[in-house]
């Protein structure tokens, strides 16, 4: 298996385990009030949708072979890119949907754990 085909598992499961932990989070803060629920999910889709789209970048410019120097840049543009969404879907969930703020942060940092923390668990078990 080559290992660009090998880095799009990876990624793709780990997109999956964050979609996972922000359908569990929304689910267990439904317990408490639906509209709780909606705000967790958002929390959520703010880390897991940027991600999609950086995963997406990264592997349309993985068929190219960039000039030296230009992957470095091509990542920071990226990742420039994702902070910006991110920042920019949670301000919407906040100022827009006016969501509830705890389940909406504790989502995010549960989705932003899962994504340090998913890479080392596939990595072992593949």
């Amino acid at each position: 298996m080559s290992v660009s085909l090998l880095s799009r598992n990876v990624a793709r499961k780990l997109l999956f385990i964050q979609f996972l932990a922000v359908i569990a989070s929304g689910l267990l803060f439904c317990l408490k009030d639906p509209f709780w629920g909606i705000s967790a999910v958002c929390g959520g889709l703010a880390v897991v949708l940027p991600n999609m789209l950086f995963m997406i970048f990264a592997w349309r410019h993985q068929a190219h072979t960039p000039a030296k120097g230009r992957v470095a840049w091509s990542f920071a543009l990226g990742e420039v890119c994702k902070v910006l969404l991110t920042f920019t879907f949670l301000v919407v969930a906040l100022a827009v949907f006016k969501v509830v703020f705890l389940p909406l942060i504790a989502t995010w940092v549960l989705v932003l754990v899962v994504q340090v923390l998913a890479p080392a668990v596939i990595n072992n078990k593949g």
